[in-house]
């Protein structure tokens, strides 16, 4: 009699929806480690052969879970977004992304640390993509020959303010996530405080 473990045969409507969900569940309590093929296809209820069919290897099925997690986040800055008043949902983006990044931290690393997509990928001319939506607002504001310096600035503020917080950097919170990335985003949106010291003066020279 055979005491090998049985597995069930390949049925799923959806195999490659149902591992990526099981992966970003698995990424939270184990990080990217926890992610296995056959790990995955266990819990799946198919057999170890099966994910293959939809990615040829861990690395591949990675990809997908990141791509999985920019999607997510494009859904949630949409929520929010209001082409009639861009500084609104310029601050309202920062708070979306910086509250995602905290509430979902092992996809938010993923996300970012690996090949998909970046600015330079040209998916900030999509608007229907994470980078595009920021681009979009930020060209009702800026004129033209700014607006890459200024996506840079938004990006740059919401995504090391993600950072510091994911990585415990952010002790003493007397705000929260997306109460701090609200009040980063006006400060930047505002301009700086009209007691900014203006430029150095040269010293005379003592000859």
């Amino acid at each position: 009699m055979s005491t090998s473990k049985k597995t069930t045969p390949y049925h799923h409507g959806d195999l490659r929806g149902a591992l990526i969900g099981l992966a970003l569940k698995a990424l939270e309590k184990g990080g990217p480690e926890a992610l296995a093929l056959r790990s995955l296809a266990e819990q799946a209820g198919v057999s170890g052969m099966a994910p293959y069919r939809h990615f040829a290897d861990r690395a591949a099925l990675l990809e997908a879970v990141a791509r999985q997690g920019f999607a997510d986040l494009r859904e949630e800055l949409r929520a929010v977004d209001d082409a009639s008043d861009p500084q609104k949902a310029l601050v309202a983006f920062g708070a979306v992304y910086v509250r995602f990044a905290c509430a979902r931290p092992g996809l938010f690393r993923l996300m970012f640390a690996g090949a998909p997509p970046t600015p330079d990928d040209g998916l900030a001319a999509d608007p229907n993509s994470v980078f595009g939506l920021f681009a979009a607002r930020i060209a009702q504001i800026a004129p033209a020959r700014r607006r890459r310096i200024a996506f840079l600035a938004c990006w740059s503020i919401v995504h090391g303010l993600a950072c510091l917080l994911v990585g415990g950097r952010i002790r003493q919170k007397t705000h929260s996530p997306a109460e701090l990335a609200e009040r980063l985003g006006e400060i930047l949106l505002n301009g700086l405080s009209a007691e900014a010291p203006g430029p150095k003066k040269a010293k005379p020279r003592q000859d």
